[in-house]
């Protein structure tokens, strides 16, 4: 018997038994998915194709391609699957990472006001290199991004949601300890009761003058208004590639601030994310049609 499976692209190639149906975002199709067994989700396509999970009657799957699923998690009826992208935009967002310590670290907006300019100012700035960097989040992406700053010669503390000291990891209740003598703060850190204004005020004060806060996993995990109180002062720096709230208004105080660099949540799409993104639901298709285990499962 053929099972329908749902894809937001027309270049997979199907295994024996299923048939496609197309949807890459935006107004939720017209069509009769009545027979939609296994759902791919558009990737940072907005809202409504989640709508969809809820209208699916014969849904088994749900695949997202985030890493994050917080949001989905709720909407998932009770029996139907969700797996995740886990390990998909690792290397995307641990690039995007790097370059946004790097160009806070060696002051590149500096430079770049001063060619539009044709200015010749000269003046040393900060390294990456001795750093010491603590990674809060030491999942999979967490653990790509710790590759690169080692690669920096950066000194990395991991830090997660409880110890691990097999792993040389830290917990979050340690970092009254660990904030004070932090050059680099890095959050890799999901939407969760948990992690909901993690780093305010009283954490950001711990930080040493001139340190750098880079997040690049959840605008939440942050206190948005003490933030912006630490580096309106110029005492603290920020590179941020998501925020709270999201999108950033375009009148917010923290777009105009010095030592600040925003980028729009776009550090796990890269070009690299695609074809892994295929190939991931390519084997997740096989191991759907020929019932083994499917990759990446979240409840």
């Amino acid at each position: 018997m053929t099972a329908r499976v749902l894809l937001p692209w027309t270049d997979i190639e199907l295994p024996e038994g299923l048939a496609a149906a197309w949807y890459g975002g935006g107004a939720l199709p017209a069509d009769d998915l009545s027979g939609v067994e296994f759902y791919v989700l558009p990737y940072d396509s907005g809202t409504e194709p989640a709508k969809l999970i809820g209208r699916l009657p014969s849904l088994r799957v749900v695949q997202s391609l985030s890493a994050g699923v917080e949001t989905l998690l709720p909407l998932v009826p009770e029996g139907v699957r969700l797996a995740n992208g886990r390990g998909l935009h690792d290397l995307s967002v641990a690039e995007h990472t790097l370059a946004l310590i790097h160009a806070s670290q060696r002051d590149l907006p500096r430079w770049i006001a001063q060619q539009a300019t044709g200015t010749w100012e000269r003046e040393h700035t900060r390294s990456l290199a001795d750093s010491r960097v603590l990674l809060i989040g030491y999942g999979s992406i967490g653990h790509a991004i710790e590759r690169q700053l080692v690669a920096a010669e950066a000194v990395v503390t991991r830090v997660a949601s409880r110890a691990r000291a097999d792993e040389d990891v830290r917990g979050i209740s340690e970092l009254p300890a660990l904030l004070p003598s932090a050059d680099i703060v890095v959050l890799v850190l999901p939407d969760t009761p948990a992690t909901r204004g993690l780093i305010g005020a009283p954490e950001l004060a711990a930080l040493p003058d001139g340190a750098l806060v880079v997040n690049v996993g959840r605008g939440t995990a942050i206190d948005t208004g003490a933030l912006l109180a630490e580096t309106s002062a110029g005492r603290l720096r920020a590179a941020l590639d998501v925020v709270d709230p999201e999108p950033l208004p375009a009148d917010h105080p923290l777009w105009k601030v010095p030592g600040v660099i925003l980028t729009p949540h776009i550090a796990g799409g890269s070009a690299s994310f695609y074809p892994r993104a295929k190939q991931l639901v390519t084997d997740q298709l096989h191991r759907f049609a020929t019932g083994a285990p499917l990759l990446n499962l979240v409840n």
